[in-house]
């Protein structure tokens, strides 16, 4: 057995060839360009149980030799992925079940009947790889850089594999985002943590990709500091995930969730006060409001427009051809990855980030319920957009954290107050002017509302 941790950018053609001659790569790279033809037949019952199990089973042609592969559940963080990989060489190209026995094997497996494994889909592709040295300070770093190009086949239908694949051989992990961001300085890398055999499965059964991630667990007693982290990077995974689904197939709610789970991470970042000081969020918040500014208008004008729905696909893919999305996506794993947000803060700050969730976050709630002034919007209601950020902020926390505040109704609250928000995104009409006043006047009388007023 041997632990895998790598990350995935999928790039176009023509980026795939700008990294083989990139200088970065060309100055460290210590072993050459090794061109092989890889492929690989992936193995599953008609049921997919492995799948399931989030187990991969290949086998794989490399040269003369054929390899048995069997990949474990591991986890995957915005990208970055860590799993236990297990290797056989095999005398011949047919897959030997007697060897997934023992340790390797899943313990919800155990009762499977191997003897329904079949093949399922192939992913064959050219591989180029080279070893990159890869210093952090004194420490040795060695990565495997791999240029993929080829296709996944699932019966008449198939998929391009174009992508940057780096595996960690030696040193920290935090060195692969150090190595993907600087290549993403000038070149369109978007992380995404879908492995080829999850393309695969997708192919053969369009319903079987997993938009959303196992939810984070916020409890009670966390520290502010952890329940952050913890939704952070789950939003930034989703936002990965939600993105390359909607380049996949365009459907439009996945634009729209990708602009929602984007919103919600800029809503975060700007809540913590003094346990995130503004310069340490500085080129995040950038980077988010920039892409907002883009994206938010043209999903709230497509909701009503057929024809800007239509082109919306176009225009995401024009967007990862430019390098910011990839530069967010790795700049926010390296920032989430080492807690900058911790660093330089002073006593206070960090007095807040060590302090229990449930008790930092109801004072967030009630100090923010108390400044929204809903009252004054039931009486000037074309003003309420003004009061967004504060809204989307209240929206964030209430969304994935409400279970540690014990304050009645906080459902029937978070379910308003997306109302409330929705409605102060449309464009000002006698309407809906009429709608924001009642809306602000059902939040305000809202039970849970009221009990935050007063703490």
């Amino acid at each position: 057995m041997q632990k895998e941790t790598e990350i995935k950018l999928r790039v176009s053609r023509e980026t795939l060839a700008a990294l083989r001659e990139h200088p970065l790569l060309k100055k460290r790279n210590k072993s050459g360009w090794e061109r092989r033809e890889l492929m690989n037949q992936y193995f599953d019952t008609p049921e997919r149980d492995l799948a399931q199990a989030k187990v991969a089973l290949r086998l794989r042609k490399d040269g003369d030799d054929i390899i048995q592969t069997l990949k474990t559940r591991g986890q995957s963080i915005a990208g970055l992925s860590e799993r236990n990989e297990y290797n056989w060489d095999l005398p011949k190209a047919k897959l030997d079940v007697k060897k997934l026995d023992g340790e390797c094997w899943p313990e919800q497996l155990a009762e499977l009947d191997k003897k329904t494994l079949k093949p399922i889909f192939t992913t064959d592709f050219v591989r180029e790889r080279a070893e990159i040295a890869w210093g952090r300070g004194k420490a040795k770093v060695v990565i495997e850089a791999a240029l993929d190009l080829g296709h996944v086949v699932v019966g008449k239908q198939k998929e391009e594999i174009c992508e940057l694949e780096l595996e960690l051989r030696e040193g920290e992990p935090a060195a692969l985002l150090e190595l993907a961001a600087e290549l993403a300085a000038t070149l369109a890398l978007m992380p995404c943590d879908i492995s080829k055999a999850e393309r695969g499965y997708r192919l053969y059964d369009a319903s079987s990709y997993a938009l959303s991630l196992p939810a984070p667990q916020i409890h009670a007693e966390m520290p502010l500091d952890d329940a952050f982290a913890a939704i952070m990077w789950h939003l930034l995974g989703s936002s990965q995930r939600l993105a390359e689904q909607y380049r996949f197939n365009g459907h439009w709610r996945l634009l729209q969730d990708w602009v929602d789970t984007l919103g919600e991470l800029r809503a975060l970042i700007g809540s913590l006060g003094q346990a995130a000081p503004r310069q340490s969020t500085s080129e995040l918040r950038s980077a988010l409001d920039a892409l907002l500014e883009d994206w938010r208008p043209l999903v709230q004008a497509g909701d009503d427009d057929e024809d800007i729905r239509k082109a919306a696909p176009e225009q995401f893919v024009e967007e990862l051809e430019d390098v910011r999305w990839g530069q967010f996506s790795l700049s926010a794993s390296r920032w989430l990855l080492a807690r900058t947000w911790t660093a330089d803060r002073n006593v206070r700050g960090n007095r807040q980030g060590a302090a229990q969730i449930t008790n930092w976050l109801p004072r967030l709630l009630a100090d923010d319920a108390v400044a929204l002034q809903l009252p004054r919007y039931q009486q000037q209601p074309e003003d309420l957009a003004e009061q967004l950020p504060r809204i989307e902020r209240i929206q964030a926390w209430l969304h994935h954290a409400r279970n540690v505040v014990d304050v009645p109704e906080l459902d029937r609250l978070y379910g308003e107050l997306n109302k409330l928000a929705q409605l102060a995104n449309q464009p000002i009409t006698d309407e809906s002017l009429d709608a924001r006043m009642h809306q602000a006047i059902a939040v305000y009388q809202n039970r849970a509302w009221k009990t935050l007023l007063r703490l």
